[in-house]
């Protein structure tokens, strides 16, 4: 029963990543305001600063993610799940019954209590998703983490180019899209979604390779796709209605790797009499091997043990933490610092989007949208298997690939600064892109350094650099810089129509971006031992199957 039992588990754990992957698909509302927050805007008669702190309203929700966090290691992932589902519904439900007029608007206070609903959701799906994910495939955690992210990016695409196909950019059908959709794909998660038993075999290490192959292939195929249909468009109800089918179809793919998992499970019911005979044989060949094994297991308990009496000792970066044993340690606030820089300008950018392609003569931003969705996929999927190699190869440290990603977000500010030619198109291509690496990246990078046991609350405490960094980049410098230069309008608001609007925005996020990248250089020297001690754990199982 041991092996079918253990394929048997593998099966479920596939099944649950596939439904982690839809749940992340329709996670990534809070990335959408710019879809609806025109009409919110108008029918507010809103300053640009009133509109940008509803944004920030929004994100401040993800400052409560800590509550997920904290019940993620008492409540089980469906019971994390269901909380998120029915918080995002409630949300975006009361949004759309404003958007939609069908009753009067409410006021400011109130839209930034549903605001902050609809963000903190997103927490609680998030948390639930990425926590089990990690600890069921603890040696895969950068493609976890890069596919899951990525599903992530691409969640504004799909929800911005199914409305467009389907709805006509309606803004109040979008958001009764983002009230039902994720409250109904989370619903059905909470069968599916949760911790599997550890199997180290050598087998499953292959297994989970080859199967995150197929999910990195379908998410291109997916997002290429979407990035296809951006830039084609099409007027045709029928042909947007048949891409709408299509698409559907490509989300729904993936389950056909849990379905042949299955069916592989019970394929091996005689496989096991048959490794059950040849255990005495395999026993008779390891005895000299396990007792030196043990032998030298023994030795480093007893050091470990006279360590322990001569001192108790913090733990060191790479084991495990408590929250207050992270947060004590300097590689914890770098990494928090060097994220705001990161998360927080990228941030900027998705929440001003519409006042951004208005001020450089856009009427239309969704294809901007859509941009910045679909290249944070990119930057979010290729970063986390890419990281993975490099770590798997050589010990490269992780942040490194942050670095790397902050020096080009800041060459993207600067070019927006100048408005050149086409900058738009540029801009959101890179932001999306690195803002998604900065995510992806990060992930496995805070399990790495802090360990997995109270990983759920550590993330999401670094999640605190959603709302603080919208609040500081675009809430304040956004939104102060913008109404300096903006002209009133009838009604109430105000409007901008130029390159200045946003140029000393764009410059000083892309100073904060510079900053960002010396911190993650600085991280990356000093965790370097860590990563090295990581490379070197895998060294031995390699080659002894080499051997073999």
């Amino acid at each position: 029963m041991g092996i079918q039992e253990n394929y048997t588990f593998s099966a479920w754990k596939w099944l649950g990543f596939v439904s982690a992957v839809w749940v992340q698909t329709i996670s990534g509302n809070n990335y959408t305001f710019s879809n609806y927050s025109d009409a919110i805007k108008t029918l507010m008669n809103l300053t640009q600063l009133q509109l940008n702190n509803l944004s920030v309203a929004k994100d401040v929700g993800k400052a409560f993610g800590l509550l997920a966090g904290l019940a993620s290691d008492r409540f089980p992932t469906p019971v994390i799940l269901l909380i998120g589902a029915i918080e995002g519904f409630i949300g975006y439900g009361a949004q759309w019954l404003v958007v939609s007029q069908r009753i009067q608007p409410l006021s400011y206070w109130q839209m930034c209590i549903f605001m902050c609903m609809g963000g903190n959701s997103t927490t609680w799906m998030n948390t639930a998703v990425l926590v089990t994910c990690i600890r069921n495939f603890r040696r895969n955690r950068g493609p976890v983490s890069g596919i899951l992210k990525g599903y992530v990016g691409l969640s504004t695409a799909i929800f911005t180019d199914l409305c467009s196909a389907l709805f006509s950019d309606d803004p109040a059908k979008f958001l009764i899209m983002l009230a039902v959709i994720p409250f109904a794909v989370c619903l059905s998660a909470i069968f599916f979604l949760r911790e599997i038993p550890q199997t180290t075999s050598v087998a499953a290490e292959k297994e989970e390779t080859r199967y995150f192959a197929i999910f990195n292939s379908v998410a291109i195929v997916v997002a290429v796709y979407l990035l296809a249909y951006d830039l084609i468009g099409s007027s045709n109800q029928a042909i947007q209605l048949v891409f709408a089918v299509i698409l559907l179809i490509l989300l729904a793919s993936p389950l056909a790797v849990p379905v042949y998992s299955f069916i592989n499970s019970w394929r091996l019911v005689g496989f096991e009499a048959d490794t059950e005979r040849q255990e005495p044989l395999l026993k008779e060949e390891t005895t000299s091997t396990t007792a030196e094994v043990v032998s030298k297991q023994t030795e480093i308990s007893a050091a470990a043990a006279t360590a322990t009496v001569v001192e108790k000792t913090r733990p060191v970066i790479g084991d495990e933490h408590t929250i207050m044993e992270a947060m004590q340690t300097l590689d914890f606030w770098v990494l928090f610092v060097s994220f705001l820089c990161g998360v927080g300008t990228g941030m900027a950018v998705m929440n001003n989007m519409a006042q951004i392609g208005l001020a450089l003569g856009h009427a239309d931003v969704s294809m901007f949208i859509s941009l910045t969705s679909i290249w944070g996929f990119f930057g979010r999927i290729i970063s986390g298997s890419v990281s993975e190699y490099f770590l798997k190869k050589a010990g490269t440290p992780r942040p490194l690939w942050n670095a790397a990603s902050q020096i080009l977000m800041a060459v993207g500010f600067l070019l927006m600064a100048l408005a050149v030619p086409g900058c738009l198109y540029i801009g959101s291509i890179v932001v999306g892109l690195c803002y998604g690496v900065r995510l992806a990246v990060t992930v496995p990078v805070a399990s790495e350094l802090f360990g997995l046991k109270y990983y759920g609350l550590l993330y999401n405490i670094l999640i605190l650099n959603l709302p603080i960094g919208s609040f500081l980049f675009s809430g304040l410098l956004a939104g102060y810089l913008y109404d300096a230069q903006a002209i009133p309008t009838p009604g109430g608001g105000n409007t901008c129509v130029g390159a200045h609007c946003y140029g000393l925005v764009f410059v000083v996020m892309a100073i904060a971006s510079v900053v960002g990248f010396g911190l993650d250089v600085f991280l990356a020297v000093r965790t370097k031992n860590v990563y090295t001690k990581i490379f070197n754990s895998r060294k031995p199982k390699k080659s002894s199957t080499a051997s073999k």
